[in-house]
């Protein structure tokens, strides 16, 4: 054994939820000093040894003690104080390949919302417009409609040739928009008002039947998502024949003190928003109560909610991204993440993995992140040339984000054929 412990020999034990790419349990020996390149190869020659058929490589990344291991073994353990005479168990998964640029789609102004279904793009721009693209860079639709920036957009339902969206606007309206897929026509069937300020941001219910929007008048709205005049929506007659008919909210959640940033909807009746008032609220819609209030020490830019992990991640003015377990009874902030070094103004979590989520800052970057390597992203998407404003996915491998370079791109990772 050598004399500097960061060659000394460790026992390790590799396992895998990937059945896939299961090896031996039993111990092998390694230098403590190699890194994920070297444990890559032994792994792979592992399961070419096991597997004759096996010939293709695969790239891995390793778990030790919960984390992703970006540094030598021995730096890893000494970082969390463990030591190296124990048989050490190494978890491996299947790498999530480096997503590459695709497309680069032209605005005549800043892309200020982006949102996407399938191989469907809405994305909404500072010049008042909404485009709908598809994922091969294809442009649909360009829709007037709005009379300020549009700064909220999201798909609602897709129905056979029928696909419902809603947007909104610093011209304090939502609207309901039906569009015709095979006919390539739109029509806005709903004007939603009830916000005395600029629409902020914008989120559909699992179910489809409602949205939320939040707005710089600090209050948070409900609506249907219904397009025809039911009992329990109000409505007026038509105000303008091209805006459908005018609609009001079905509630309205007061208790932010500033500007609504982000709104998301954990649950058929449950709605955390973010906000400039340093505070996430997360809300019992049908009570229209506040159920619990978890307060930050900077503004919030966004916030986002994952089914899969049951945790919230928010974006904020002091450049570190939160992951935040709502039920915890200790610390509520699980993970700090620090990268980027200007505000972050979005985030969105991969809809198919619980430990997946992009970031998007005024640095110009976007950023995808493992919750369980919070010091490092695992890829830094760059191709922008001012601040990203807004990113998401397409499940499970289109990355979008818009910029106020004018530009929506897309990138995409070849698709990884592991569930980890």
């Amino acid at each position: 054994m050598a004399g500097d412990t960061g060659e000394a020999q460790l026992q390790v034990r590799f396992i895998t939820k990937q059945e896939q790419y299961a090896v031996s349990d039993s111990p092998y020996a390694i230098q403590s000093n190699v890194q994920s390149v070297e444990l890559n190869t032994l792994l792979n020659a592992l399961l070419k040894e096991n597997r004759p058929s096996f010939e293709k490589s695969v790239e891995f990344d390793f778990l030790i003690c919960g984390e992703l291991l970006c540094t030598s073994i021995a730096e890893h353990l000494q970082e969390k104080g463990l030591s190296t005479e124990d048989t050490l168990e190494i978890e491996y998964l299947e790498r999530f390949p480096a997503p590459s640029p695709q497309d680069c789609l032209m605005h005549d102004d800043w892309v200020s919302a982006v949102h996407t279904h399938g191989s469907w793009i809405l994305s909404g721009s500072y010049d008042n417009s909404i485009h709908i693209w598809n994922t091969k860079g294809q442009h649909k639709l360009a829709i007037p409609g709005h009379t300020s920036p549009v700064k909220a957009i999201s798909w609602v339902s897709f129905n056979g040739d029928q696909a419902i969206f809603a947007s909104g606007s610093h011209d304090q309206s939502a609207m309901l928009w039906v569009w015709n897929v095979s006919g390539n026509s739109v029509d806005c069937v709903v004007t939603c008002r009830g916000h005395e300020k600029g629409v902020e941001c914008l989120a559909v219910s699992a179910d489809a039947k409602s949205f939320a929007t939040g707005s710089w008048d600090t209050n948070i709205c409900l609506w249907s998502t219904s397009l025809s005049d039911e009992d329990n929506v109000p409505a007026k007659k038509k105000q303008k024949p091209d805006q459908g008919n005018t609609r009001e909210p079905m509630a309205v959640l007061k208790g932010h003190r500033e500007a609504i940033s982000g709104v998301q909807w954990m649950d058929f009746n449950t709605v955390v928003s973010s906000g400039w008032d340093h505070l996430l609220k997360i809300w019992d819609c049908e009570l229209g109560g506040i159920k619990q209030d978890i307060a930050g020490n900077k503004a919030f830019f966004d916030v986002d909610w994952s089914p899969l992990s049951n945790s919230l991640i928010t974006a904020s003015s002091d450049r570190h991204i939160r992951l935040y377990d709502p039920r915890s009874t200790d610390s509520i902030v699980k993970t700090t993440f620090t990268s980027h070094t200007g505000w972050v103004q979005s985030v969105r979590w991969s809809k198919t993995r619980d430990t997946l989520f992009l970031s998007a800052g005024y640095d110009g970057f976007v950023k995808l992140w493992e919750t369980r390597s919070p010091k490092t992203p695992l890829y830094d998407l760059s191709g922008h040339e001012d601040k990203v404003l807004c990113c998401d996915w397409s499940n499970p491998t289109f990355l979008v984000t818009g910029s106020c370079d004018n530009t929506l791109r897309i990138f995409k990772a070849k698709h990884a054929t592991g569930n980890a």
